[in-house]
């Protein structure tokens, strides 16, 4: 018999977290640009039931995306370009938003821009829309007044736009790190020094991937894609590790994420929070699964709430 004393309420154990000003029910959120707006999703689960939804990046403008092809796979994932296809913000608060405010989670809207000053403005435009909660920051989009550089290689350029942001909303901001960086840490510091409420890492490493009949680029005249899938989880979790080690702010873990297991290793090594990307084109209930298999692990380790299994990796 499971003694009472580690039980939460409920007779289950807490699954609830905290993330900036968000409260969590628990600890599962798909990862942007893999969900859609959400409702392409509904068919298949219950979106009530997730942590946090978030939506795929809006940006200023409607973008039409990458030439094709976007997407190759490699072993154990895919190489892929989307290019940020996306509605533009204001078809994404006019024709997005109704169904998405009906939604019991918190939103957390993902924003792309190619200028601090965009940033700021989109992030004040979308302060101002009824239902939404957190601005998740995709700081890998190029900084087109460094020649194309991405702002999150850079811990200047990335404390000019969080700072920026900062400034015009008083929404959750969460800042999505990339992994091309020879210290992921300093960009999480300059982060965090400019005013973000969490971090979420990491987007997908920088791959290739070629035809040899054609010699060619898999992904046409892109070249160039992110690595997503099972084979970036252990750089992801290594990263995380690192991360947290120097910052207090919630970290959330994406990268590679197929199961409860894989999720719970990110927990373990200190995030307070997942998000599983790829995988919801294999599973589309892969979430809810998720949710599920962390729950009956923590009834399997009298864990009674998430606090005493975040950051629960020993050395």
């Amino acid at each position: 018999m499971i003694s009472e004393r580690w039980i939460g309420m409920n007779g289950m154990p807490d699954l609830s977290v905290q993330i900036g000003k968000l409260s969590l029910k628990n600890p599962v959120m798909p990862a942007s640009g893999t969900f859609g707006y959400a409702i392409e999703y509904a068919p298949f689960i219950d979106l009530n039931s997730l942590g946090a939804i978030i939506v795929k990046c809006i940006t200023p403008k409607p973008r039409i995306g990458s030439y094709p092809h976007r997407l190759a796979e490699a072993p154990s994932g895919s190489v892929c370009t989307i290019g940020l296809q996306n509605v533009g913000v204001d078809r994404f608060i006019a024709e997005k938003m109704p169904y998405l405010r009906q939604l019991a989670p918190p939103l957390i809207i993902n924003i792309g821009a190619t200028t601090a000053e965009e940033f700021a403005q989109l992030a004040s435009r979308l302060t101002h829309v009824e239902g939404i909660d957190a601005l998740e920051v995709n700081i890998s989009c190029p900084n087109v007044k460094k020649g194309g550089i991405q702002f999150g290689v850079d811990p200047d350029a990335t404390y000019q736009v969080i700072r920026a942001i900062r400034q015009e909303t008083d929404l959750t901001i969460i800042t999505k790190l990339t992994p091309n960086v020879t210290d992921i840490t300093l960009l999480a510091k300059a982060a965090i020094s400019a005013g973000t409420d969490a971090l979420s890492l990491i987007n997908g490493p920088l791959a290739m991937a070629i035809d040899t009949e054609t010699r060619r680029s898999k992904l046409g005249r892109n070249i160039t894609g992110g690595l997503t899938g099972p084979a970036i989880k252990p750089i992801a979790v290594r990263m995380v590790w690192q991360v947290v080690q120097v910052v207090n702010v919630p970290v959330i873990g994406v990268g590679g994420i197929t199961c409860a297991e894989d999720a719970l290793e990110f927990m373990i090594a200190g995030a307070s929070a997942v998000q599983i990307g790829t995988f919801n084109f294999v599973d589309p209930t892969i979430l809810l699964k998720t949710i599920e298999g962390i729950k009956a692990y923590m009834i399997r380790h009298k864990i009674r709430g998430l606090k005493d299994l975040i950051k629960s990796f020993e050395v």
